[in-house]
């Protein structure tokens, strides 16, 4: 490590002794669900996945929840640490991580009435808006149980070789409803007053370190915010960290918002950094080290915020996902090399809510380390790569990686494809990381770029492979008046090409429909401000308010433009978005006065705007500028003439697919293309 880089990031790279154990450094690698667990070989799936973020150089691994009974599971396939044979499988995993270097604990995670079981339970039978289950009311004696059988998972996952254990007391879950009044309406010992509802959380700590002695790290993951109503206030939150720590805990990491908030906390709308003062209110309560957690994805922010004192440690876990060895980058120099999260939560959050195993947008490697190879070609081939999109630039940085020798050609003067218009909705600037990152990946690896080329068959004669990712353009429907001057296409729009008027008719309402909707309404500072943010959402920016929102929240206010949005489907517009991001977006717009109509019938465009059918009646949306986003045609002519030609070529992205804007699949395909070469 040189000096500059030590000094740079002192602090991210400085050792720190918490309980009985020393840190390498401040970053953990923050717990997530993962699902690996119903891999067919889950030991060496969660084995394979935990290694590859220890060897990238990670002081601690937090792993995805584990449930100390039957009623705690999230579902019926849900991991369980309360069988003392089945916590002794995970012992390979442990084993494992530490031959790296890095420390491991378990987390117990009691989902509570977010369980998606019939028997479910919680210290009110109040039915979460985000499970159809009414929970069963925790008598005394299932509470004293419950307490129990967390000292005796700890014990088990101590056994297996587990370093430490997090106490899931945030997001809802159960531990975090007890000390609500939100959820918690017992009149008994357990509730009613801020030191009976603590009480529940501070005997399961005292439980555990009682059950596991000293050498056992505690980490106790508090709500630093809970954005519900009947959340707990900044007083009620310093006085529980305080008798967690007096408890037995060695750390305390912060959570932020329940899982059934209507505030967005992780997904890329949320400003980087937006919830460090969180973490600092916890921090000026307690003695022991304090974590900071969400939304924190680069290195210099990481040291931004353990310099300031906001917090002592940092979690990251998508960041995690899409570089397992952002710590080594660090270190070593390489920080411009790193793949950083863009909280798109396409591949992570939206697969585990569909029941599939997590990965990465930017990483399609994570959670599949075992199906992509990582080691060099064995016949280097001369290919040629048509496209500098996202499916392009994926291609040529990873078959150049694996020791090909590799030429792209793109017909533009800039890389990037797509991705360039993307970036321009607010929010998802995230893309201009990811930009950075295969521009460096392709230069490290020796990709001969020609920009500004439009490659042709006579061009690729002598490559052993040519890969087609030439993208699409945005469809054009047959329609009267389709030419009129005030007709944009989305990609115009969003490059800047053509100015939208201020009243706005977008044709389509599907993904890139939203995204046009966005950047035509939000104003720049809500895009990037934190302070805009917390205005918009209802967030009490000091932290200090009962679950940390406004009494009085920003009433909604019209955008800078009238925007309509229309579509032919019958169905609600957005239905087809991202099951974690899909709201954010919906009411967002909604803030700014976005109308949104299902159900309709294009007749023409004219002068007098567009005009159409809904419930049978005509009429004319008056609109100075009418957006298509409307499709995309695949732009793969190139590919059928290489193929008539006798030029082993394949097609990816969205030249072998036209649907919507996915980043997600170009990248997956990409990499999945270069790995076969």
């Amino acid at each position: 490590m040189n000096t500059t880089v030590s000094s740079t990031y002192a602090r991210v790279l400085s050792p720190l002794k918490v309980g009985r154990h020393e840190m390498r450094n401040r970053i953990i690698m923050g717990s997530m669900h993962t699902k690996l667990e119903c891999k067919p070989d889950p030991i060496a799936a969660q084995l394979a996945f935990y290694v590859e973020r220890a060897r990238g150089g990670v002081a601690l691994i937090v792993t995805g929840g584990f449930s100390p009974n039957a009623e705690g599971v999230l579902d019926d396939q849900g991991p369980r640490l309360d069988d003392p044979e089945e916590a002794q499988a995970l012992r390979p995993i442990c084993d494992a991580v530490h031959h790296e270097g890095a420390l491991i604990c378990a987390q117990l995670l009691h989902a509570g009435r977010y369980a998606k079981i019939a028997g479910c339970v919680a210290p009110s039978p109040i039915r979460a808006p985000i499970n159809r289950h009414i929970p069963r009311e925790m008598t005394d004696s299932d509470i004293l149980r419950t307490i129990s059988q967390f000292a005796e998972a700890a014990a088990n996952a101590q056994a297996a070789g587990f370093d430490g254990v997090e106490i899931m007391g945030s997001e809802g879950y159960l531990i975090n409803e007890f000390t609500v009044t939100h959820t918690n309406k017992r009149e008994d010992a357990w509730g009613g007053s801020a030191e009976n509802r603590h009480r529940f959380p501070v005997e399961v700590v005292r439980a555990v370190r009682q059950r596991c002695g000293p050498d056992l790290l505690i980490i106790y993951r508090i709500s630093a915010a809970d954005l519900i109503e009947g959340g707990a206030p900044a007083d009620e939150i310093a006085a529980l960290a305080r008798k967690v720590e007096a408890a037995g805990a060695d750390i305390i990491n912060t959570g932020i918002g329940w899982h059934e908030a209507r505030v967005p906390t992780i997904a890329y709308p949320v400003p980087r950094g937006a919830w460090r003062k969180a973490a600092a209110r916890v921090r000026a309560a307690v003695s022991i080290p304090v974590v900071a957690s969400n939304r924190i994805s680069t290195a210099d922010m990481a040291e931004d915020i353990l310099e300031s004192g906001d917090a002592d440690l940092i979690s990251m876990a998508r960041p995690m996902l899409a570089d397992p060895f952002f710590v080594n980058k660090i270190r070593e120099g390489r920080v411009d090399e790193i793949n950083t999260c863009i909280a798109c939560n396409q591949a992570c959050l939206d697969y585990i809510f569909s029941g599939r195993t997590v990965s990465c947008l930017v990483n399609p490697r994570a959670g599949r380390e075992s199906e992509l190879r990582d080691t060099p070609a064995e016949v280097r081939k001369k290919i040629a790569v048509v496209g500098g999109g996202a499916a392009g630039m994926a291609t040529a940085a990873e078959a150049a990686r694996l020791g090909h020798a590799v030429m792209l050609f793109e017909a533009t003067q800039a890389l990037g494809g797509q991705l360039t218009l993307a970036r321009a909705v607010p929010g998802k600037s995230e893309f201009d990381d990811t930009l950075r990152y295969f521009r460096r990946q392709m230069d490290k690896h020796g990709v001969e770029l020609h920009l500004g080329q439009r490659a042709t068959a006579e061009d690729l004669g002598g490559f052993d492979h040519v890969v087609v990712a030439t993208g699409v353009s945005p469809r054009i429907p047959h329609l009267p008046g389709i030419d009129h001057p005030k007709v944009a296409t989305y990609a115009e729009i969003l490059s800047g090409a053509r100015v939208a008027g201020k009243t706005v008719a977008i044709m389509g309402a599907g993904g890139i429909g939203f995204d046009v909707a966005e950047f035509l309404v939000t104003p720049a500072a809500e895009a990037n401000g934190s302070e805009a943010f917390f205005d918009t959402w209802g967030v009490d920016g000091n932290f200090s308010a009962p679950g940390a929102l406004k009494a009085d929240p920003q009433a909604p206010v019209g955008g800078t433009r009238k925007v309509v949005m229309l579509q032919r489907k019958t169905s609600k517009p957005g239905d087809g978005l991202g099951v974690s991001t899909g709201w954010i977006l919906r009411n967002a717009l909604r803030k700014y006065g976005v109308e949104m109509l299902g159900g309709v019938s294009y007749e023409r465009i004219d002068d007098e705007g567009l005009h159409i059918v809904i419930d049978d009646r005509r009429q004319v949306i008056a609109a100075d500028t009418i957006v298509l986003c409307t499709g995309q045609e695949s732009n793969r002519a190139l590919h059928a003439v290489l193929v008539e030609r006798g030029i082993p070529a394949a097609v990816v992205g969205g030249a072998k697919e036209a649907a919507e804007l996915d980043a997600l699949r170009a990248i997956d395909e990409g990499i999945r293309l270069a790995q076969s070469l």
